[in-house]
This record gives structure tokens, sequence and C-alpha cells, in this order.
């Protein structure tokens, strides 16, 4: 009996032992597995709570947030391999585009203020260029591709507007890329000139390799069916003038001086008031302007329309006038320029002025390979493909966003082409009777 009960006692004393030590490994192996779902579980909570964040775009600036600049790290990303990494950022930067194409985009118009709203979708899509040669003239290309590039860097802190990405953010871009496409284009062109070959940039196969392609289709909140830009054309053009009031020369253009631009005097007038004779001698504002020539009312009006005007005076001097500044009156599309009451006062210039936001700023552009656009929404620099047939033949033709007026304030359905220097509107009209009224657009980006 004393040994069968030892041998019990033994086994049971055995089993409690037994069943000790699992239930101390089993709180052990329970406690090392909390503290290791710890970090994880965390790091969950972390990033649904900053996804949000990089989701945001802000449209006081018009900029997409970037999310690989403060994405969220955690031990087991660190340990992931860099082709998950890169997969996941990828996903991260798809799921951002996505999110970016489907927000509406608010449009504002010259003051800023709200009109409309527009998907990306709706206005863009991403394809291959054509395959035609793309044409432009290179050395004028590069002028204004130069002096697009160094406007940014010497006015950016100075003109904000050029900072907003503008409805092309639904597509990702942004102005860095701008400027990176700015950058790309200038160096090919510089090393295919001094090479004395035809540049890199009119092969549609260098720029589907190099640029991503998006397609723009029009938006016209007035004409729904308008897929196409409309590609209107403005030149510059030489008019006679004199130095004094003629019969002839009876119409006055006037800059304004620098020490009467503080009181702001001349926003309270009109382009009638103006040409009532306010500023001539016995007018109430005599001695505040400056007279710069006197042109017929046709040459006035041209001059306004188009921003740059030759005058050849009856003294045989030669100059370039530009558009300066305002009298803050909106110009309103569809009435007769006689009628419109904005008024423009203009300086002497040493070539064709495109954008700028003030007179001494202003780029200097070349005919054949400039457009005028809505800059606050589509953005100054952005580099343009149009596309039209003629003949039974593809055209290409390149240019930049470098100008921009009035009627693009705001207009995503629209770019108006710098022709070149007519002497009428005849001469004018044969040569853009090779141009189209309409055309499919493309916007190139750098890769």
């Amino acid at each position: 009996m004393n040994i069968l009960f030892n041998q019990k006692f033994r086994l049971t004393v055995g089993c409690a032992g037994l069943f000790l030590v699992s239930l101390a490994s089993s709180h052990l192996y329970n406690q090392s597995t909390i503290k290791q779902l710890a970090p994880q579980e965390q790091s969950f909570t972390q990033q649904e709570n900053f996804t949000p964040l990089q989701s945001h775009i802000s449209f006081t600036s018009n900029q997409v947030a970037d999310p690989l600049t403060s994405k969220f790290q955690n031990p087991f990303v660190v340990q992931q391999t860099s082709d998950q990494i890169l997969g996941e950022q990828n996903a991260f930067s798809s799921q951002q585009d996505l999110l970016a194409a489907s927000t509406p985009y608010p449009v504002v118009d010259e003051f800023k203020k709200y009109k409309f709203s527009v998907n990306g979708s709706q206005v863009f899509s991403t394809v291959k260029l054509p395959s035609s040669k793309v044409n432009f003239n290179q050395g004028d290309l590069l002028t204004v591709l130069v002096n697009t590039r160094k406007y940014f860097q010497d006015y950016a802190s100075e003109d904000p507007d050029v900072m907003r990405t503008g409805v092309l953010a639904t597509q990702g871009v942004t102005v860095p890329d701008v400027l990176k496409t700015l950058d790309f284009m200038i160096a090919v062109l510089k090393e295919d000139i001094a090479n004395n070959r035809a540049t890199r940039l009119q092969d549609h196969k260098f720029i589907n390799t190099n640029f991503r392609v998006i397609k723009w289709t029009a938006y016209n909140p007035k004409s729904k069916q308008q897929k196409q830009l409309r590609i209107t054309k403005y030149a510059v053009f030489t008019h006679s003038g004199s130095r004094k009031k003629t019969s002839t020369f009876n119409t006055p253009i006037y800059s304004l001086k620098e020490n009467f631009n503080n009181d702001k005097f001349y926003t309270r007038y009109t382009k009638q008031d103006v040409l009532s004779g306010i500023y001539e001698p016995g007018g109430k504002e005599f001695g505040k302007v400056t007279n710069l020539a006197y042109l017929t009312r046709n040459g006035l009006e041209e001059a306004i329309m188009e921003g740059t005007i030759l005058i050849n005076f009856t003294d045989g001097y030669k100059a370039f006038f530009n558009v300066d500044r305002n009298n803050g009156m909106p110009y309103i599309r569809g009435l007769k320029a006689t009628a419109q009451k904005r008024y423009w006062y203009f300086r002497e210039v040493n070539a064709i002025k495109g954008y700028g936001y003030k007179i001494d700023a202003k780029i200097s552009i070349k005919p054949g390979v400039t457009f005028a656009g809505d800059v606050l929404n589509i953005g100054l620099g952005k580099v343009v493909v149009i596309e039209h047939t003629q003949g039974g033949r593809k055209h290409l033709q390149m240019g930049v966003i470098a100008d921009t007026g009035g009627a693009f304030l705001p207009n995503l359905y629209q770019l108006d082409f710098l022709a070149g220097i007519f002497k009428n509107k005849k001469e004018f009209g044969q040569n853009i009777s090779q141009l189209p009224d309409y055309a499919t657009a493309y916007f190139l980006v750098k890769k």
C-alpha cells in the first residue's frame, strides 16, 4: 500500500508540475505575442489617421500633397524589400492620382473668384503622341522656353499666380514638373542646335519615351458638345502713328507715370472717359500720364486686342509698344471692342511681350511657338502640341503657354496662337488660312 501510495503521490505531483510549467509557458508566450503585436497595431492606427492628411488637395495653392515626402515609417516597413516598398509607394501614388482625378477642381476668374468646378477626368486622359513630325522653329522655341523658365526663377516670389498648378493638379502635375520639363527641353534643344541637327523634340518616338502625353479635351460650360480646343490667332500689327495729334492720327495711347500710380486714379476711368480727352490739355487729369503716340481708332483697338503694336512714326522712328496696366474693369466677352470699358495703358518695349505681372518683367516671346492661355487655371510654362489634319495629312505644332489675356480668365477650351508680325488684317488672314480653327491638344510633361 505504501509503495502504491508513493507511486500515486509521485504521479500526481508530476502531473501538477507539468500543468504549472505549461501554464507559465502559455502566459509568457501570450505576453511575448502582445509585445510583438503592439507596434503593428499602433502603426496601423497611425497610418489610418495619417492617410486622409496625405490625400489632401489644397486648392489655395492648387498643389497635390506629396505622399513620399512624409510617409510614416514603422519597423515592418523597414524590414520590407525595396521592391515591396516601391510597390507600396506606387499603389499609394495611384490612390493619390485617383483621388486627385476625382476631386473637382474649382475654376476661378481673373479676380480669383470661384466660377465653376470640373473633374480632371472630364478634361484629361493619358495617351501617346501621334506618329508625325512635330513642327516648330528650333531657335524661336528655345528662346521662349529660356525666357519662360527665367520668369519662374526671377519672379515666382513676387508673382504667386505662376505657382498655381491649376487643373493639371488632377493629373498629379506640379510646378516642379513644369520646371523639369522646361529644363529638359532647353538642354535637348541646346545640344541639338550645337550639333547642327534636327532636334529630337520633333521626333514623336523621343517624346513618347521621355514625356507624359496628356490629351486635353475642351471643357466649355456653354457648349458641352465641344471636344477639340478652339485655336484663335493673334498677331502684332504694324501701324503708322504720329507724335502729335492730327486729323488722321487722333486717338492717343498713354503710359502711366510712376509717381502718380499710388492713388490708382486711372481705375476710375473707362475707355470712353479716356478717349473723351481727360488727359489732354485742358482735361481734368492732364499731366498725370505720358502721351506715347496718336493712332487711328482702329489702331488703338488692335493694339489693345493683340497686346503689342509696332508703330511706324511719321518721323521714321519704329518701336514696339506693349500693354502695361489696365483700369481694373473686366473684359466682357461678346461685347464689341469700342463698347468695352476696359482701357489699357502702354509702355515702349524692345520685343514682343507675353505674360508678366508688370511690364518690366514680361516674357519676350516669338511667333509660331507661343500660345496665350488661361494662366491661372492651366498654368504658365505648359508645353502644348496641337494636332490637326490638312490636305489629308496630320500636322503637329508645338508651343509654350507664355502669354494670357482677358478672354482666357477663365477658359478651358481655347488657346490663342501668336502667328507673327503683319502689315494689315489681309496679310494676317492669308497667313492663318493654313492654320486650324479647332485642334486636338496635348500637354507634354517630363517623366
